[in-house]
């Protein structure tokens, strides 16, 4: 159950920004994806981990020459400057308060959307290096890689061990975003999310007193069939089956 004198952060797709607003909406002290959404594995840990332990200086930023614009390919596109320095230090500042508020956080809520990343390629300054955010780039630049389930759960318990060394109490939930990827295909979405479930269920069975699952997912597709529950695109959950979802997450 919620408990508005606990602390609480959201990371990852979509549908932490959805629980996020609930959240704030109603009082609760909760930080949702400061940097911006987060939709694979990978990136959730490379958020993680520079939120805990990174410094500006191993910030991965690039320049968009047709904005003449710094960014960095681990933060959303609302944080840019033409100066490299202002765009740096701005990015860390919101690293650093993610990592504050991890520190202090009773509970974290994971929600993971796909397995598929996009790396950049060979031609770049981060070969390989996987991105949070593509920041409307060419798609010469990029690569897409299907984590298998032992990268998945590699990733995320690296991130999970991190955690608990500088939040010993600390609990995590994951969720499963009710997103489905139409462009992999519906098969390919499956399958990406079945990989997903496996590596949440290994994690549940390795950290039985730390993490947990809510059923998200599940209550989409199972209680909540009927197109009704869906937003015009077909896609994401409407406002009423985020309400639902949110009710039975508040029970």
């Amino acid at each position: 159950m919620l408990d508005q004198a606990k602390k609480y952060v959201l990371l990852g797709s979509c549908f932490s920004q959805y629980m996020g607003a609930k959240m704030e909406a109603e009082g609760y002290h909760a930080v949702c994806n400061p940097l911006g959404t987060l939709f694979n594995p990978e990136s959730i840990r490379n958020t993680v981990l520079h939120a805990l332990k990174g410094n500006a200086d191993s910030l991965p930023m690039f320049r968009d020459e047709a904005m003449q614009e710094w960014r960095c390919w681990w933060a959303n596109t609302r944080f840019r400057s033409s100066e490299e320095q202002v765009s740096r230090a701005e990015v860390q500042c919101s690293f650093e308060g993610l990592g504050k508020a991890l520190r202090e956080a009773d509970k974290l809520f994971i929600t993971l959307g796909t397995n598929v990343c996009y790396r950049l390629t060979e031609q770049t300054t981060y070969p390989m290096m996987c991105v949070s955010n593509c920041q409307r780039q060419a798609d010469a630049l990029f690569r897409e890689d299907r984590l298998p389930l032992d990268r998945v759960i590699a990733v995320l318990k690296e991130a999970l061990e991190a955690l608990f060394v500088e939040n010993p109490r600390l609990q995590v939930t994951f969720t499963l975003s009710p997103f489905r990827y139409k462009k992999y295909g519906w098969h390919g979405s499956q399958l990406s999310k079945a990989t997903l479930m496996l590596a949440i269920d290994t994690l549940q069975r390795e950290y039985p007193e730390r993490v947990d699952y809510f059923p998200s997912y599940e209550i989409m597709m199972d209680e909540l069939r009927d197109y009704r529950y869906y937003a015009e695109d077909g896609l994401h959950p409407s406002m009423e089956a985020v309400d639902i979802i949110w009710n039975k997450l508040c029970e």
